[in-house]
């Protein structure tokens, strides 16, 4: 059974400015996503799931479709606010998403195999993806999850601070706790996260999850067990995210599941804010140059 890849394409970009997931970086008008899904192909997987919003659904389909076609499966799934479970209320106020954990339970019902999990604006590099369709194809206890691990001096950007889930791993490489940290950035002094008690240090070569996430079917069990405690807890706050570093470090530390740390060399690069877009696009070019990519993506 080929596995799947899961999407999560339906952020608001408030940071970036725009709908970023589609902004052009390659050389005929190529996104990164586009790559994702060039070299997801590449590696074997047999399906793409697309986590987005309903206002740009038809603009996006038209942007993939034809692409795709004959070369991998489709589908499309919404996230929205109102999309939780019996019981809870919506918070009028409340305009943020509910987080990428939320995005993947909105997936529940088409995917049943496994799957990875990735960010419409990351680019992971080709690596990363054979590494992870390897596991997905060799792994068959259902408590057995996987993440890539990336350097956090390597995925900061110059212009802003960065949301990361920081690592920790056992003498066997398992991750034993995922923490989201959502202000990083680095300063004269080092790397830093910032919190409202104040500003920690954070270790060059800290393993950081870019959200690239190795998962089974049953997620979705977990998924609709925790984020109904996450909506007990907080869901009339108007910010409070439920996020899948929340959702993988409750379930390794109830016992119910464990979590490879898969070692990649892949690349990394995004485009958080509008300032890093150039450099995307320098990397982009460097990548079709040395012969990793055609100038022409799809053809």
């Amino acid at each position: 059974m080929k596995p799947t890849l899961v999407i999560l394409a339906a952020g608001m970009g408030s940071r970036y400015g725009g709908l970023k997931q589609l902004d052009e970086l390659g050389p005929n008008g190529e996104a990164i996503i586009d790559y994702s899904l060039y070299d997801a192909i590449r590696a074997g997987f047999g399906k793409v799931v697309f986590i987005i919003r309903t206002d740009f659904a038809e603009e996006f389909k038209a942007r993939f479709e034809p692409k795709l076609k004959g070369r991998i499966q489709t589908e499309y799934v919404y996230q929205s606010l109102d999309k939780i479970p019996a019981g809870f209320t919506l918070n009028p106020a409340r305009e943020k998403p509910w987080g990428t954990a939320h995005a993947v339970m909105m997936a529940s019902g088409v995917v049943n195999e496994p799957m990875a999990v990735i960010n419409a604006d990351d680019f992971y590099g080709r690596e990363s993806y054979q590494v992870m369709a390897d596991f997905l194809a060799s792994s068959v206890d259902p408590a057995e999850y996987s993440m890539i691990g990336y350097r956090v001096a390597n995925t900061l950007s110059p212009f802003g601070t960065v949301s990361r889930g920081v690592c920790m791993t056992d003498e066997n490489g398992n991750l034993t706790s995922v923490v989201e940290r959502t202000k990083i950035q680095r300063d004269p002094d080092g790397i830093h996260y910032y919190e409202p008690e104040g500003r920690f240090p954070l270790a060059e070569n800290t393993p950081v999850s870019m959200n690239f996430w190795g998962l089974k079917p049953n997620v979705f069990e977990y998924l609709n067990d925790g984020f109904g405690r996450f909506l007990e807890e907080k869901g009339q706050e108007l910010k409070s995210e439920y996020f899948i570093p929340l959702l993988i470090n409750e379930n390794i530390l109830s016992g119910k599941i464990s979590t490879k740390v898969l070692a990649c060399d892949a690349p990394w690069f995004g485009v958080t804010y509008r300032e890093d877009k150039p450099d995307a696009q320098a990397q982009i070019l460097s990548l079709i140059e040395s012969g990793v990519y055609p100038r022409k993506l799809w053809e």
